[in-house]
């Protein structure tokens, strides 16, 4: 799945190999967890401007990097960086579209949304202290539910991951033993498990191994036919990763008062709220080196913050609120700049 995406990405740039075709290139590398709506906005963008995005899906520990050595026009992450980081690294960072990270599994006989579990409980199942499906703790949480007494393996992400940090948080705010002997970050020492790269190869794991649980972005999960797990969020309800879960995770986010756009939607109220919901972001230097490129990059992101809507909820992404999208615009124009101080890009 991951050279899937890379391929229609890289493809989608490379059409057409005039030099005039090559110059509106964007670059760009980063988050997988984006990646199966980026591949999809290229394509229609292409068609619409003849303007091509080459966009390698590496995880948001590789576009950060990336980003910071100026190597792409772009950098994507789903682990936001914190004020002092953007300013350190001369970055600005602001939200393209919101979904979920699921849990997902391989169980015989078990259909998707049948397994029910709780923040605690799927943290001592990565950390390793539950070890069997039958284990009274699972158990408990699904009277009437068959579940095989198959071992546990645990599929987690190898390379520097956002989807990895947003997991990892949730496993953390939920399990104290977590949180002191594990923690929060896009890599850290898994206890116990397999590591797969990127979304696709987590999910390809855990499609492969009998008895495993994951976690991906639920695009993945979708598009795999993956069993998914339906989660108790902060309300005390058992709700299944839906749009609709992500969206009512996203009412209460307040980004007017995230400086420098860092925001996490774990957790939030709601009785209908997903409790692993997340933005994706964009990386961009503040000071452009090439204000063309600024230019094109932002031009797209514009473009698919007005045409982009209706391709990410077909995908089970959750589109930015306008307020947000009218907000981001204008920090684009007071913060993305060339080295003569002006805007490289004015949104109209």
């Amino acid at each position: 799945m991951f050279k899937t995406f890379a391929i229609a990405l890289i493809a989608t740039a490379a059409a057409g190999l005039g030099a005039q075709a090559m110059a509106a290139d964007i670059s760009g590398a980063g988050a997988t967890f984006p990646a199966p709506i980026y591949a999809r906005w290229a394509e229609t963008y292409k068609a619409a401007t003849k303007n091509g995005l080459n966009y390698q899906p590496i995880g948001s520990g590789g576009g950060i990097k990336q980003i910071e050595a100026k190597t792409v026009d772009f950098g994507a992450s789903d682990k936001p960086l914190k004020p002092a980081d953007l300013a350190a690294n001369g970055l600005m960072q602001f939200p393209m579209v919101m979904g979920g990270v699921v849990p997902v599994m391989n169980l015989p006989g078990v259909k998707p949304g049948q397994v029910k579990l709780t923040g605690p409980v799927l943290a001592q199942i990565f950390i390793g202290d539950i070890k069997t499906w039958g284990d009274p703790r699972i158990a408990s949480l699904n009277p009437g539910v068959k579940l095989p007494n198959l071992p546990i393996t645990v599929v987690y992400r190898s390379d520097g991951s956002g989807t990895s940090f947003v997991f990892t948080t949730f496993l953390a705010n939920n399990s104290p033993a977590w949180a002191q002997r594990v923690g929060a970050n896009d890599t850290v020492e898994w206890p116990t498990g397999l590591g797969g790269k990127g979304n696709d190869g987590v999910a390809a794991f855990t499609k492969q191994t009998i008895g495993s649980i994951g976690y991906v972005e639920y695009a993945f999960a979708k598009q795999n036919n993956l069993t998914y797990a339906n989660m108790k969020n902060k309300a005390g309800q058992f709700v299944a990763p839906t749009a609709a879960a992500f969206s009512a995770a996203a009412v209460s986010a307040d980004w007017s008062k995230a400086p420098g756009n860092y925001l996490l939607l774990l957790d939030q109220p709601g009785a209908g709220s997903w409790p692993i919901t997340a933005a994706t972001f964009i990386l961009m230097q503040t000071k452009q080196d090439k204000p063309a490129n600024g230019k094109e990059a932002l031009a797209f992101f514009d473009w698919a913050y007005k045409n982009g809507d209706a391709a990410a909820q077909q995908l089970d992404y959750v589109p930015m609120p306008a307020p947000v999208k009218a907000m981001m615009r204008k920090q684009w124009a007071a913060q993305i700049k060339g080295a003569d101080g002006k805007a490289v890009y004015a949104a109209k």
